[in-house]
């Protein structure tokens, strides 16, 4: 039973492989010609000649029409007693006139189909029904004209409409009015105008489906691409602010090592330093890589992915980020409270505690040595978090790195706000504020 199976999957798979080659085919033979005719039917001068060659074949029609039919009064040249005409009959000039205008009006509105389907569909199906009903006449011309105005307006305008300017045409197929040539020619309207309007409702209807599916693979699209954006501006930051901050205190710990050990041998020194160098080779690639990361990321906003917070890190954890960074630089570092503490959202005391480390990591890259102050700042709604160190202050140059552009992000991320520059005093000062809550803490 599973070869049969596998032999009809081979199979459907061999007819699926040879559709597709057909198909690839059948539009490359023919791509040539469908371009051909679109450009053809796209130029300014279609609209006229569409209009003028059916009424010019409706015309001749019907003039052959009325010269070949027994008239119940015979005219010899208009005068009593004058010679016959062709087949001995000559008619009046109504009779000649009256079929000549329905075929002109017939046709003529077809060249309206470009620019007002609906009001040229109309007026082509009344003259019609009026030829068909009022004269017992029609010609092919007409007909013609009846179904391109049916497809056009089902296509290009209101499906209801084409649909209700073809119900008369069974209608007086089913009455049997007519006679000769007119009645195969309503027989072949009862079928041919309903089926003309639904063709072209149902190719609108294929036009709008494929353009409903590219607009969607283009929003998929789009979403895919920004939410990739945040995720990489997101782990840009996090390597940022969490790798590169116990990388740097690797270095600054190595370095003090070294320096604060009496009677350490050269070689102990030496790997003490090389470990320093190290670290610091470390981070200097690690930029390299979130410059990579991040280059994306500056284009757009921020992400949904990129508001998702950490489980587990929050302020509460502040004391022992501080006493780390105390351990690590030998300097003082401390941290000041003011106002009563509130209950704040996750997001919001991540991005806190983020920029804090940051701040920490800057102060030990920029400023060693210098004694760093971070006070927290409960002010109702609002959590105001400064981070001040007595150093030398901003550097002369700007600075390349990414550190205090995703401090700003991580705080608009959660709808604050953060500014940097120099502390009154001297040194440099970090200032956050940031959304909290009403909550008190417990």
């Amino acid at each position: 039973m599973t070869c049969v199976n596998r032999a009809w999957d081979g199979r459907t798979e061999g007819r699926g492989r040879g559709v597709a080659r057909w198909r690839r085919v059948t539009a490359a033979r023919y791509a040539p010609g469908v371009a051909r005719w679109r450009r053809v039917t796209a130029a300014r001068y279609a609209p006229v000649v569409a209009g003028a060659l059916p009424a010019l074949f409706a015309l001749v029609e019907a003039v052959v029409r009325a010269r070949g039919t027994p008239l119940p009064y015979v005219f010899r040249s208009g005068v009593p007693g004058g010679p016959l005409g062709p087949g001995g009959f000559v008619p009046p000039a109504g009779g000649v006139v009256v079929p000549g205008l329905l075929g002109l009006a017939t046709t003529l509105p077809v060249a309206l189909l470009w620019t007002q389907p609906a009001v040229a569909a109309v007026v082509v199906s009344a003259a019609t029904l009026l030829s068909l009903t009022a004269f017992q006449t029609l010609t092919v011309a007409g007909a013609g004209a009846q179904l391109i105005a049916g497809y056009r307006l089902g296509r290009h305008g209101s499906p209801g409409l084409a649909v209700g300017l073809a119900v008369p045409f069974p209608v007086l197929a089913l009455a049997g009015t007519a006679g000769g040539e007119t009645r195969l020619l309503t027989l072949l309207l009862a079928s041919l105008a309903p089926a003309a309007a639904l063709a072209g409702i149902a190719r609108r209807a294929r036009q709008e489906a494929a353009e409903t599916a590219a607009a969607r693979r283009i929003a998929a699209d789009t979403l895919l691409e920004h939410t990739a954006r945040g995720e990489r501006a997101r782990i840009a930051r996090e390597l940022h602010d969490v790798v590169a901050h116990h990388i740097s205190m690797v270095a600054v710990q190595a370095e003090t090592a070294r320096l604060a050990t009496p009677g350490m041998p050269a070689a102990g020194a030496e790997r003490l330093s090389a470990i320093g160098d190290t670290a610091r080779a470390a981070l200097t690639e690690m930029r390299r890589l979130l410059g990579v990361l991040r280059e994306d990321a500056q284009t757009g906003a921020a992400g949904p992915a990129e508001r998702r917070p950490q489980p587990g890190l929050s302020l509460a954890e502040l004391n022992e980020l501080l006493d780390g960074s105390r351990d690590a630089s030998g300097t003082g570092t401390r941290l000041i409270l003011r106002g009563s503490p509130v209950t704040l959202d996750p997001g919001v005391e991540l991005a806190a505690y983020r920029i804090v480390q940051e701040a920490l990591t800057n102060a030990r890259r920029h400023a060693p040595g210098a004694a760093v102050d971070v006070e927290l700042h409960y002010t109702g709604d609002t959590l105001r978090l400064l981070v001040r160190d007595n150093g030398p202050g901003p550097p002369a140059s700007p600075a390349t790195g990414h550190g205090l552009s995703g401090m700003r992000e991580r705080a608009a991320a959660v709808g604050g706000e953060l500014r940097t520059g120099p502390a009154a005093g001297g040194g440099f000062l970090v200032e956050a504020r940031l959304p909290g809550t009403r909550e008190r803490a417990a």
